[in-house]
């Protein structure tokens, strides 16, 4: 579990994070959701360590973020496993040399454990063998998102960060990453934290979601009741369009 107790952050005095306060649970997909600005990209990046808090803490497992050591900051990093908007694989290595990487920094596996390993993670994600020794560039966006997750997942996070994981893939292919996602959190029992605006993605795996507004928690709750919640600013996030507002009533209805 991941707690987020009471941070403030800011940049050149204007205040991004306002006192927020959440849990982020294991085995679930947890989601942090916003509009552009909202501080969610800010608060995802606190949580990792790239910004420390001007006040409050992150406690993992009960362990102070803030309070750690380098020594120990490099032992929970390696807990840590994280899905890059937009895949952020090296364009000089192979599909599996790129799922390699993290076990040659992290770990003290020999050259057989680790093909082993990487081999066994891009068939977890679906990844047929002919493209192993493929560069990123000769692949697919679906097929290089797949391979990010693989290499996010290789040592076996606790914790597993992920960044817009649907960033410029078309709908079908969203959903794929998705119950990919939501099927490795229950499979590993990881803490995950997704950074999204993707509405289908919310309603599709959002476990546990926490909605900012101005770097403000506004609410926190599942996709199931974001349905019943009377948060008018969540309400106009999640159901703006037609179409969601016709699946709000419809669910409702269905309810009744």
């Amino acid at each position: 579990m991941i707690e987020i107790n009471d941070i403030v952050k800011s940049f050149d005095g204007s205040t991004v994070l306002n006192h927020i306060s959440a849990s982020l649970e294991d085995g679930k997909v947890n989601m942090i959701i916003g509009q552009s600005g909202s501080g969610k990209t800010v608060l995802l990046k606190s949580i990792i360590g790239l910004h420390i808090p001007d006040e409050g803490d992150i406690l993992y497992d009960g362990r102070s973020l803030t309070a750690m050591k380098e020594k120990d900051l490099r032992l929970l990093r390696r807990e840590m496993g994280m899905l890059f908007q937009g895949s952020a694989l090296f364009d000089s290595l192979s599909v599996i040399e790129n799922v390699k990487f993290p076990m040659q920094v992290f770990s003290d596996k020999d050259e057989e454990e680790m093909e082993q390993r990487a081999r066994y993670c891009l068939q977890r994600v679906n990844i047929p063998e002919h493209v192993f020794h493929l560069m990123p560039g000769e692949i697919s966006g679906g097929q290089q998102k797949r391979v990010a997750i693989a290499r996010a997942i290789v040592l076996e996070p606790k914790y597993l960060f992920c960044d817009e994981p649907n960033s410029g893939l078309d709908p079908r292919t969203s959903l794929v990453i998705d119950q990919l996602i939501k099927e490795l959190t229950e499979e590993l029992g990881t803490c995950t934290v997704v950074n999204s605006h993707d509405m289908n993605s919310i309603m599709e795996i959002g476990d546990n979601i926490l909605f900012l507004k101005n770097g403000v928690k506004e609410w926190q709750g599942s996709r199931q009741d974001i349905f019943h919640s009377d948060n008018e600013a969540l309400d106009d996030f999640v159901f703006a369009s037609n179409l969601y507002k016709e699946v709000k009533r419809t669910h409702l209805l269905h309810q009744q």
